[in-house]
């Protein structure tokens, strides 16, 4: 069985209310909580939430050229910076 763990933002994307009606909401349901170690608190989905997860991610339009033409704009942009940071690097390191 997977464990899908949510912020409680990401709980109130998924459930369509406020972050502070999600965090009610998993104390509500009893729903396992902890603190990351990015500081932020997660809750693990119950069967449930799980189920509503999943149904959004199959309803949602995925086209998979955006992502790649996303990926690959990304990747210039990562390059670029990288061109432009590499000649200051050898005139200090020389």
């Amino acid at each position: 069985m997977p464990q899908i763990w949510m912020t409680y933002e990401e709980l109130a994307t998924l459930g369509g209310c406020s972050a502070a009606e999600a965090r009610m909401q998993a104390m509500h349901l009893s729903l396992d909580r902890r603190r990351s170690r990015d500081g932020n608190t997660r809750v693990k989905l119950n069967l449930a939430l799980m189920a509503r997860f999943f149904q959004t991610i199959r309803e949602a339009e995925f086209d998979p050229n955006d992502a790649i033409t996303a990926l690959r704009e990304t990747h210039r942009q990562m390059s670029g910076i990288l061109v432009t940071e590499q000649p200051g690097l050898r005139r200090g390191v020389a």
